[in-house]
């Protein structure tokens, strides 16, 4: 029976491409403006300040955006900076420039769920922050009441078992009453390990009938027990 569904973002309920194409080029246009703009609000400043701390001087505000932009071309994944880029984010968010992509078939699907009392999570390498912007702002509306709770990475990295084993635990079920979606096979063989039912999310290729997950094109698809 499961009584639980943790679920990944990017290829599961919503396009990889969102992400990469959308959201970080967005974060770093507007990076320079949104920073001369807010750089004396409390929590701007206090990642700006983060920014001075790691690079060990006390630059102004211009230096500290040509270090950020720096970071940004080195794809570097300090932590002042992924704060920022969410602070980005939020106010794109907010200001309509665009929309969280959910997939259709995972919109309708979650809502069934969610219906049936079965309760769903989000787990992804972004911050519960990032997480819960993107489910609030879709075309749908706001989506956040569908989900019990969001887990990043503080609970461990992705592809090591002992997440999900930690995950359970959180959740106070067994592993075998949660089900884990993703499109990533080492996120799914991590889940396995931890005794969690897996779906294997394949949009873009033909399913493969002998694949170590069992393999779904769409949420429609993935049948559960109740």
């Amino acid at each position: 029976m499961i009584k639980a569904i943790v679920m990944d973002i990017e290829g599961t309920t919503s396009s990889l491409s969102f992400v990469k194409d959308i959201l970080f080029p967005y974060a770093s246009i507007n990076l320079p403006d949104f920073v001369r703009a807010h750089a004396h609000a409390p929590r701007v400043k206090a990642q700006l300040d983060a920014v001075r701390a790691e690079i060990g001087q006390a630059e102004g505000d211009e230096a500290v955006i040509a270090q950020l932009l720096q970071w940004i071309a080195e794809d570097k994944k300090a932590a002042p900076l992924k704060a920022l880029q969410e602070f980005i984010w939020e106010q794109g968010y907010v200001d309509g420039d665009f929309h969280g992509h959910i997939y259709a078939d995972a919109y309708e699907q979650l809502k069934i769920w969610h219906e049936q009392a079965i309760k769903l999570f989000i787990y992804s390498s972004g911050s519960v922050f990032a997480q819960k912007l993107l489910y609030a702002h879709t075309k749908y509306g706001d989506l956040t009441p569908l989900f019990s709770g969001y887990f990043d990475t503080n609970i461990g990295a992705k592809t090591e078992a002992a997440s999900y084993q930690a995950m359970v635990k959180a959740l106070g079920l067994k592993a075998d009453e949660v089900l884990f979606l993703s499109d990533i096979e080492a996120e799914l063989d991590a889940a396995r390990d931890s005794g969690m039912q897996t779906r294997w999310l394949v949009r873009e290729v033909e399913l493969d009938t002998d694949a170590a997950h069992l393999q779904v094109a769409q949420f429609t698809q993935i049948q559960v027990s109740l």
